[in-house]
């Protein structure tokens, strides 16, 4: 039997304390969440419409059995992916990518650079590296059983009604590709108007926001993306949740995610407000060495012929890299920064013009994420110098006069401020 919910209200819990437990538990998902619990909408009466209230159902959610049987299968049929240790070169996009998985609150990272140059390899190639998580079995928006602010509205209506015994399971942090030609429909989720109108239940069917939930969402080509899906992200990447509204019903759910995009900045820039919402940015550049470029094209050669063979030969790589992302998140925590150094981050913020406070934040966390991977739990000016260009450099204001590259103009200040 998985660990309570509530350790403290589950030791007093019994039959005839059920409505003290359920009205505890009702208190602690109201005062740590600022959405409402119950969701209302429409129904229809004699008289035309009245307020009143629906159960949430979600259409097409398969039993907890088969969705692990599922998962299982589909691990087993899904094609190989290339090996995270085995990218070679490109270390500023590796680097922003395992500092996100370490610490999410970070925000995410925006990778540019020339096509052909390995970003959408090398982000798909996390997928082994990522940390197993607690989730509610069976539950679309994978559902945190500790957490309520990132709770299904079904989970939390279990919760309130003193469930105190769901079923939690481990998995995979998951990763969601965002296709550039989906429709908000499929983003965001549908609700089967029909089903609300003559059964009073709100038939919810989890778009792909849901299933980001507490994962990764990757945009392939972001900046290629249409801009009324874009406003949907940014929605939902600036609240941390996702707002269905259909003919007066209106449904909310968690939707956490790190937002990775990847682009080519010869085919369009992005818009401020979306590259504002990135914590970092990686610039990613053509290998111009002869032998490392060799080298490349023999790995990926081997990689195509055996792909299960080659994953193997890194299979030691692969399981020290996860051993040391594991203990990383797990030493976050105690990592500290001195307040003479928060000082000067915030100094070279300040004279560089950057618009609000998350170059700040951003550069706290990836600095404090930074000296977690390397084992030590105190933040190192080469900490900072080393995070700060990807934490600013898309937060600058762009002057077209302007010929030296924007990372460039970060470092310069770096060193006159902290020298």
């Amino acid at each position: 039997m998985p660990p309570p919910l509530f350790p403290a209200m589950a030791s007093s819990f019994s039959p005839t304390t059920a409505p003290a437990a359920a009205a505890s538990a009702r208190a602690l998902l109201s005062a740590s969440t600022s959405r409402p619990l119950a969701l209302a909408g429409r129904i229809p009466s004699k008289k035309g419409f009245r307020r009143g209230r629906f159960a949430v159902c979600n259409v097409a959610v398969p039993a907890a059995a088969e969705q692990e049987a599922k998962a299982s299968g589909a691990k087993e049929s899904q094609r190989p992916v290339y090996p995270f240790a085995a990218i070679v070169g490109q270390d500023e996009m590796k680097l922003c990518l395992l500092l996100n998985v370490i610490d999410p609150k970070i925000g995410g990272v925006m990778i540019m650079g020339d096509r052909g140059t390995g970003k959408s390899t090398t982000v798909r190639s996390l997928i082994d590296l990522l940390p197993d998580i607690r989730v509610v079995v069976g539950d679309p928006f994978n559902s945190d059983p500790d957490d309520p602010e990132v709770m299904g509205p079904e989970v939390r209506d279990r919760v309130l009604q003193g469930d105190m015994d769901l079923p939690v399971t481990t998995a995979k942090i998951t990763m969601v590709d965002l296709p550039l030609g989906a429709t908000e429909d499929r983003v965001c989720g549908t609700i089967d108007i029909e089903k609300a109108l003559t059964e009073g239940v709100k038939a919810f069917e989890p778009g792909l926001l849901a299933k980001a939930n507490r994962g990764i969402l990757y945009v392939d080509e972001v900046n290629l993306l249409d801009d009324h899906l874009v406003d949907v992200l940014l929605d939902s990447a600036a609240s941390g949740w996702n707002t269905v509204e259909r003919e007066g019903i209106s449904i909310s759910h968690p939707a956490r995610f790190i937002l990775i995009g990847s682009g080519n900045p010869e085919e369009g820039e992005l818009r401020p407000q979306l590259l504002d919402r990135f914590g970092m940015h990686a610039q990613v550049g053509t290998v111009r060495d002869a032998e490392l470029r060799v080298k490349i094209v023999e790995e990926r050669a081997r990689f195509d012929k055996d792909p299960k063979g080659f994953r193997e030969s890194y299979k030691e790589e692969q399981e020290k890299l996860q051993q040391q992302i594991s203990s990383a998140r797990s030493n976050l925590g105690a990592v500290q920064i001195d307040h003479d150094l928060r000082v000067k981050i915030s100094k070279v913020c300040s004279e560089l013009n950057v618009d609000g406070l998350r170059g700040d934040i951003v550069t706290n966390r990836a600095a404090k994420a930074l000296a977690s991977l390397k084992g030590r739990d105190k933040v190192t000016v080469e900490d900072i110098a080393t995070v700060i260009p990807n934490c600013l450099r898309h937060r600058l204001r762009k002057d077209p006069l302007e010929s030296i590259d924007s990372g460039l103009l970060v470092i310069e200040k770096f060193y006159e401020v902290f020298s």
